[in-house]
């Protein structure tokens, strides 16, 4: 049995938000580059996947159909915004964004037929800012969203975690399943006052859901210290504690200090620190049953390694990239211990954390 599948498909470079846009179909040509010139993809631990188009009923599963509707429109006009901000669509995008809903479907699909022990869906456009009536971020559909209803209206599974370590808070995410208790949302994030204005501290689910969305808001230039603690500290018992039968990872890669568009300071090592994080939770609680999604990631220069990096650990194979280490200011680092402090103080109605 291959170790990790990547769902990839040419189909993805087709979306085309604009040669100034950094949402670019370059940042997933240089992480395949990476994958292959790395030889971390081979027949044995890490092979390469062909998506299908998702079914409408799929997305509907997320998305209103007056929503769909309007992301066909503008593609067949020969796209334009979606929103009032970033989202911007050319004429193939329609059809691309299936293809990304498509390929989480498909990695779920393998995994659960144990074709392959884990996956990385490689998709664009991203998804995790989509609401079920709205485009934003540069998301047009929200692919991870549609996987975990997948798997609740297909599998009949009734814990479904979501663990986000995009940047930017999953906002598009966290507002599907604020009311239930079927979906643990995690998101460890940057300071949301800029963007997306969602992700604080006391924003914990409602209803059935109460408890079950957990938000780490950490400063601008947190460092790979501070972003572990909070793995060790919150994130691993929790995750124990809620013993999800799979697991999904919304893996935006725009925390590296590099990063054009945010403002966090991780290097390649701390991702794949993250990475092995996630891969031990999926081996002792849910049989490796693991999905990764790809979302943010600007940096052409390194968006490729951090890419190899979080493969190579799903896939138990070598990799090793000499990163700088930026230097993290001392204020930085002890507002991040406060804010996981206060997380853990808000969270430990609902959860055991020492």
């Amino acid at each position: 049995m291959t170790k990790t599948a990547i769902i990839y498909t040419q189909k993805y470079l087709d979306h085309n938000p604009g040669p100034t846009h950094p949402e670019s179909p370059r940042r997933l040509k240089a992480i395949m580059e990476e994958l292959k010139s790395s030889r971390i993809i081979d027949e044995e631990n890490c092979k390469i996947f062909e998506p299908d188009q998702a079914r409408r009923k799929d997305v509907e599963l997320v998305h209103h159909p007056d929503y769909i509707d309007l992301v066909n429109r503008t593609c067949s006009l020969g796209g334009g915004l979606l929103d009032h901000g970033d989202t911007e669509v050319s004429p193939d995008s329609y059809e691309v964004a299936l293809y990304a809903v498509g390929g989480v479907l498909k990695a779920i699909d393998l995994v659960l037929v144990k074709k392959v022990e884990n996956a990385f869906a490689f998709v664009r456009p991203p998804g995790h800012h989509a609401g079920p009536y709205t485009a934003s971020g540069f998301c047009i559909f929200n692919n991870i969203a549609v996987g975990a209803k997948y798997l609740l209206h297909h599998f009949n599974l009734d814990r479904v975690l979501i663990l986000d370590v995009d940047a930017h808070h999953g906002n598009g995410t966290q507002e599907i399943f604020y009311d239930t208790d079927k979906v643990l949302f995690i998101s460890l994030h940057q300071d949301p006052r800029g963007f997306p204005g969602t992700g604080f501290v006391d924003e914990i689910g409602e209803k059935d859901g109460l408890g079950y969305s957990i938000n780490i808001p950490l400063p601008y230039r947190t460092g790979d210290d501070v972003y572990k603690r909070a793995f060790e500290e919150l994130v691993t018992p929790i995750v124990k504690q809620y013993r999800p039968q799979f697991i999904l990872v919304s893996a935006g890669f725009d925390g590296h200090y590099s990063d054009p568009v945010a403002s966090l300071s991780l290097t390649v090592d701390g991702y794949a620190r993250t990475f092995r994080f996630i891969r031990e939770y999926a081996a002792t609680l849910c049989q490796g049953k693991l999905v990764a999604v790809l979302e943010g990631g600007y940096s052409l220069r390194f968006v490729g390694k951090i890419a190899a990096c979080a493969v190579a650990e799903m896939a138990g194979v070598g990799y090793s990239f000499a990163d700088s280490v930026p230097q993290i200011n001392g204020a930085v680092t002890k507002q991040g211990e406060k804010v996981i402090e206060e997380v853990k103080k808000i969270q430990s109605t609902y959860w055991k954390l020492g």
